[in-house]
């Protein structure tokens, strides 16, 4: 008899084991509902079983009022079950909650002083961490490891290398967050001299670097630093590639994300992302569709992140219509996929339908923010509306509140400039509330050159030169506003100037697409393969523009030279285009400017010889 009953309760106690792991794979696996059903079938249950459940709740089924249910439910409580609720209302952001139960805890032990640490550090609430971590009666390395991380992300850097230098131990975890620490707040020696001085350096301290190096535009060490790490994880892959597309390199990003999935790495939403951009930057609507296709496998087009990076590829490839067939599939927009929409339209030159986009989203219920009516502002300038945009610039503030950035300044100033009121946009430029940026002053030099404004361009042009002496773009715009009112003297002047303090016209570059191969374009660079057949058109260019065009000295000048044209990136890029595609074969080509220009050519043979000048000209 002995003997049964020892049998019946090992029968039982494994039984018991079973259905307590069997809830918590559920619960790793996000099926709580399944999870709860194995809680309530269970013929006997411990302290095991309630913690499982109650973890799945509030983690897995995000339902915090039904873990504070079953919470109070709880036969029987143990710090475990104490310490989960705690961090189950942290995790919710109920602070409130969070600190109730701490309070009523009849015992806590290190871990529940961490769990309330932590999760005062994630809302950010760090006076109150402080003030708890001095009254901690035990610390761990946890503990500081937690404080340092939070105060390094405040951006009280200094407070928390003085606590990293007063750890009795340090782990990977500590020095890496330090690290990061530094790398978050842009200083990157302070986070080298710490990664050398690192013991053992592990993936998450490696990441950290690379995105620091990345964010100086130092690819050669991020890359070093890349290939050196030995066990590569998703997050490491994510850090290079976004390094990579941030820095302009997107057709390099896209090698590595070919490379990643080689070598058995799933990609995860932060690499899609990335990979879009880069599809974005590139124009690259093969690859776009393809990657689409993954983030559909992945089962992700549910995540509005996802759905705003795929709506700004498809508008950055000219396919806007698709941009709004991914906005329509969200279940819920929230602001950035309204403003990415708005700004898909306003770019294609859509503008009413910008317009009822932004009532639309009014009637939603959703406030528009900085950037929407930085988005309708060029719809409109686009469009020619110079008054409704003026209308807009004062609704921001009037109905809003919202002040205006240096970027609607240089909208307005833009929309002013081209309706030839320059008078008036230089007055904007005065009204602003802090120093007019370079684009500002750009965007007025632009204008004084196309409507002859030599006193305004006199002024743009200093202004800028003031603010980058570098910058070549000033001196030439300059340089063509005097040259165009006959201002030789002035014309010789100006490029002396450039001479003299060793400015230098940047070359641009671009991209073009075209049966799946990626050509690109370098202003001054001859070594395209087929650069011979692009000279040929380029000659035939020269000839059309001294038969169509006015007879002045600069324009005489510059098409006598052919190293005038091929200094120009896009004027390759158009012609080579214009060479190679298939009639009708819809073309996406990519600039090294803030927006992409995408150009249709629709080719008979009746005018092929004159279609490179009407699109040089219209450049």
């Amino acid at each position: 008899m002995h003997r049964l009953r020892h049998h019946a309760a090992l029968a039982s106690s494994r039984l018991l084991v079973r259905d307590n792991q069997r809830i918590t794979a559920l619960a790793r696996a996000g099926d709580v509902a399944a999870a709860r059903r194995v809680f309530d079938a269970m013929p006997r249950r411990d302290a095991v079983s309630w913690n499982a459940l109650l973890t799945a709740l509030w983690r897995a089924g995000r339902d915090l009022p039904a873990a504070r249910s079953l919470f109070d439910d709880m036969p029987s409580r143990n710090v475990i079950s104490w310490n989960s609720i705690i961090a189950g209302c942290l995790a919710h952001g109920d602070l409130a909650a969070a600190s109730a139960y701490f309070a009523r805890a009849p015992r806590r032990n290190v871990a529940s002083w961490n769990a309330m640490l932590a999760g005062l550090v994630r809302l950010g609430s760090m006076e109150d961490a402080r003030s708890l971590f001095d009254q901690m009666p035990e610390r761990n390395v946890v503990s500081y490891t937690t404080m340092v991380d939070g105060l390094a992300r405040c951006g009280e850097v200094a407070s928390a290398r003085e606590l990293f230098d007063a750890m009795p131990t340090r782990n990977l975890v500590s020095w890496a967050a330090m690290i990061s620490g530094y790398v978050d707040n842009n200083m990157l020696e302070e986070a080298r001299k710490l990664f050398e001085a690192m013991p053992e350096k592990n993936v998450v301290a490696c990441t950290a670097m690379i995105t620091g190096y990345c964010k100086e535009g130092d690819l050669q060490n991020a890359r070093r630093l890349f290939d050196g790490i030995r066990a590569k994880d998703v997050i490491s892959w994510n850090a290079i590639i976004s390094g990579y597309v941030h820095n302009g390199l997107g057709e390099e990003a896209t090698k590595l994300y070919i490379i990643m999935l080689r070598e058995g790495i799933k990609p995860d939403q932060a690499t899609l992302i990335a990979l879009l951009t880069a599809c974005s930057s590139l124009a690259l609507l093969r690859q776009g569709r393809s990657t689409h296709a993954v983030v559909i496998k992945a089962m992700l087009e549910s995540s509005i992140s996802i759905c705003n990076a795929l709506m700004t590829m498809y508008s950055k490839c000219g396919n806007v219509d698709e941009s709004e067939l991914v906005f329509m599939s969200l279940k819920s927009q929230d602001i950035v996929s309204w403003n990415t929409i708005i700004a898909a339209y306003a770019q294609h030159g859509r503008h009413q339908k910008v317009i009822a986009l932004f009532h639309e989203m009014e009637l939603c219920g959703l406030i528009p923010n900085d950037i929407t009516f930085l988005s309708m502002l060029s719809a409109c300038g686009h469009a020619g509306r110079v008054d409704e945009s003026l209308k807009l610039f004062d609704l921001m503030f009037s109905k809003y509140a919202i002040s205006p950035r240096a970027e609607h300044y240089a909208c307005i100033v833009d929309i002013l400039s081209r309706a030839g009121q320059l008078e008036k946009a230089c007055s904007y430029i005065k009204e602003m509330p802090s120093e007019a940026e370079k684009n500002v002053w750009g965007t007025l030099l632009c204008a004084s050159q196309t409507h002859g404004n030599v006193q305004l361009g006199e002024l743009a042009a200093k202004m800028l030169v003031l603010s980058d002496f570098e910058s070549s773009g000033a001196y030439v715009m300059l340089s063509n506003i005097y040259a165009a009112a006959g201002m030789w003297g002035e014309v010789n002047r100006v490029r002396s100037q450039m001479k003299e303090k060793g400015v230098k016209k940047q070359p641009g570059h671009s991209w073009t697409e075209i049966a799946d191969k990626v050509h690109m374009f370098v202003g001054g660079d001859a070594s395209h393969p087929e650069m011979d057949m692009i000279l040929s058109e380029l000659r035939k260019i020269s000839f059309h523009m001294q038969m169509v065009t006015d007879k002045t000295q600069m324009m005489e000048e510059l098409v006598q030279e052919c190293g005038f044209l091929i200094s120009s990136n896009w004027v390759l890029e158009l012609c080579f285009s214009v060479l190679t595609i298939d009639i009708s074969w819809p073309q996406q080509s990519a600039k090294d400017a803030s927006s992409s220009r995408y150009v249709s050519f629709y080719i008979s043979s009746s005018y092929i010889d004159y279609l490179p000048l009407t699109l040089f000209l219209a450049h």
